[in-house]
């Protein structure tokens, strides 16, 4: 087992609640503060910032956009926001009211493309704000995390219709229901293969499907770890979270699985992203991000 050294650094209160991070254009660490509405910036090695939304609007995932902002969802406040690096927010109200947009992810066509959780679509918003929304096959399927692939579409689960999903750019939607019953995927992600790995939180196991739709899953050593996020590095391993387990796991192209213990009991990660100081990082609820890194590297 690879050693791994986990830095715990605080951002917030542990009622501000950080959810999602991504690594901005600017070299810093853009993460959400799902309750207490702002979004915060960290610098590696400084203190943090952040910048205030409405207080109860819920953002959520947050991702680079194609330009040069960040873009995230407001959950609770079923708008899309983007925020530059210098911190000037926009807000743009999806047409669907009660629709709970919640995961974003930039697509191959220069718009960002968004879940919309409590309506069964797909949203996608150009970089000035024009969305467009696409109804999906099924009901109740509660759309979660999205992500572009290597194949000119957007993937994404479908956490209540057990499904993982890919829609292209004229709006065609392709369903892949999953092999293990009630397994409630989440987090998704692309990997450097032209597959997707993907995480089921309700039955403790990774997936990865192929463009192809060929689906593999490997069930996790606690299988009531409930894994909730997922991303990918640079050498192709993906990470991912463990909500219930409190800890980050990893798992390599050729499904060899690794699971590590944060230091801290009980600090719900979330979100995951690879650094700009080549860690990995995640957004633990109880108020601060976790830098992952290889035992004796520096930050």
């Amino acid at each position: 087992m690879t050693q791994v050294s986990i830095e715990e650094h605080v951002v917030a209160d542990s009622a501000a609640g950080p959810y999602a991070l991504t690594t901005g254009p600017d070299g810093a660490l853009w993460f959400t503060l799902v309750h207490s509405g702002r979004i915060g910036r960290l610098v590696p090695g400084e203190e943090p910032t952040s910048h205030h939304l409405d207080p109860a609007c819920g953002p959520t995932v947050i991702t680079p956009g194609p330009d040069g902002a960040l873009w995230f969802t407001e959950y609770r406040a079923d708008r899309i926001g983007r925020i530059t690096t210098d911190g000037v927010v926009d807000e743009f109200a999806v047409p669907t009211p009660g629709c709970g947009p919640f995961g974003i992810a930039a697509g191959p066509d220069g718009a960002l493309w968004f879940t919309e959780t409590a309506a069964d679509r797909i949203g996608r918003i150009t970089v000035d704000g024009h969305i467009t929304e696409f109804p999906l096959p099924v009901t109740g399927a509660f759309p979660s995390a999205i992500t572009a692939g290597d194949d000119d579409g957007m993937w994404f689960t479908l956490n209540q219709a057990n499904a993982i999903g890919r829609i292209d750019m004229n709006g065609t939607v392709t369903l892949h229901p999953l092999p293990t019953e009630a397994a409630a995927p989440v987090g998704i992600a692309a990997g450097h293969d032209g597959a997707l790995w993907f995480v089921e939180i309700a039955a403790g196991q990774i997936g990865r499907i192929t463009p192809d739709g060929q689906i593999t899953e490997f069930p996790l050593p606690d299988r009531t770890a409930r894994p909730h996020a997922i991303t990918v590095d640079g050498d192709g391993t993906a990470w991912f979270t463990e909500w219930g387990g409190n800890r980050i796991g990893t798992i390599t192209p050729d499904g060899a699985l690794t699971v590590h213990d944060l230091p801290t009991p009980h600090s719900e990660p979330h979100g995951i992203s690879p650094g700009p100081d080549s860690a990995v990082w995640t957004a633990l609820e109880i108020g601060a991000l976790a830098r992952i890194a290889p035992a004796g590297s520096t930050p």
